[in-house]
């Protein structure tokens, strides 16, 4: 069993199209079949199951597939952790981040890494914070701009900033023209709020701030994403909390407003595992400092 086969496994494995997998590991397609095929010859199972239609793992494949992502990333460690000891510099940094970071922190971040390592190669991936944090435990990612978790293991949080949310509420709304709006005045509308498909933290904190206020019930719409939740408010069906850098979205046909006695903020940052020789590095954390915002 050779690297390049576990290599090979996990393109298919994450495309689950051999052709796909092909062109992405610049093979020929009948070339990386018989690979494959190796594979499950020399493991004495299949991996794939087959079809005119899709490719599926095999309980065996889901189980290989964890394993290979593991031994390629050691790997990949191995050789970063041998040249940072050598004192090769920074060839690669990749990084996760959640949606909300990419609209202020994470550019201001590439500004500042450009500057300090312009032959650097930069590979971005989007994903909740759950998603990343896996990705830095692996090593297959470098830097998370994730939401707040807590130092366990070789897990390192810092934390950046607090977004700040407030109400959303389209102009042909009343609450628009409010100069004041209480929570009171909250009870009578519709509300729309977040529902992933895996819970996230924001949709938790606010699952538990309507609840806190008792606006829970008042729940009619829910969605994925901040701009569907603009947009369901645009189309006037409801009041929702949106973070403050949607008023930065052209033609926008809603406003946001505070709410007395409310003040929503959700904490964001980065995170690094402490055995990443790239992420560790003294400049490194030295950029990440330099984002701190304070609210």
């Amino acid at each position: 069993m050779e690297l390049r086969q576990l290599s090979l496994f996990k393109a298919v494995a994450e495309e689950l199209h051999f052709g796909r997998a092909a062109i992405k590991m610049n093979i020929a397609q009948p070339a990386l079949s018989n690979h494959v095929m190796a594979l499950e010859k020399e493991l004495g199972c299949p991996l794939f199951i087959r079809s005119t239609r899709r490719v599926e793992l095999t309980r065996a494949g889901e189980t290989f597939y964890d394993r290979a992502v593991r031994i390629l990333s050691e790997m990949e460690l191995t050789a970063e952790l041998t040249r940072a000891a050598g004192g090769s510099r920074i060839r690669q940094i990749k990084i996760g981040t959640v949606y909300p970071a990419t609209m202020g922190m994470l550019p201001v971040f590439l500004g500042k890494i450009a500057r300090k390592f312009p032959d650097v190669r930069i590979h971005i991936t989007s994903g909740n914070t759950g998603d990343i944090i896996r990705g830095l435990e692996t090593g297959q990612i470098n830097l998370g701009f994730i939401r707040p978790v807590e130092n366990i293991g070789s897990l390192r949080f810092f934390s950046v900033a607090h977004e700040r949310y407030l109400l959303a509420v389209a102009e042909s709304n009343p609450l628009a023209a409010r100069d004041e709006i209480s929570i009171e005045d909250l009870r009578d509308q519709k509300i729309i709020a977040f529902n992933r498909q895996n819970l996230s933290f924001t949709e938790r904190y606010f699952n538990e701030k309507f609840e806190g206020y008792d606006l829970a019930k008042n729940i009619a719409y829910s969605c994925d994403d901040t701009y569907s939740l603009v947009s369901l408010v645009s189309a006037g069906l409801g009041i929702g909390f949106a973070p403050e850098w949607t008023t930065d979205i052209p033609n926008r046909t809603f406003v946001l407003k505070k709410v007395r006695g409310i003040d929503f903020k959700i904490g964001l940052g980065i995170a690094w595992s402490k055995e990443d020789p790239t992420a560790c590095r003294d400049d490194m954390v030295e950029i990440a400092k330099s984002l701190v915002r304070r609210g």
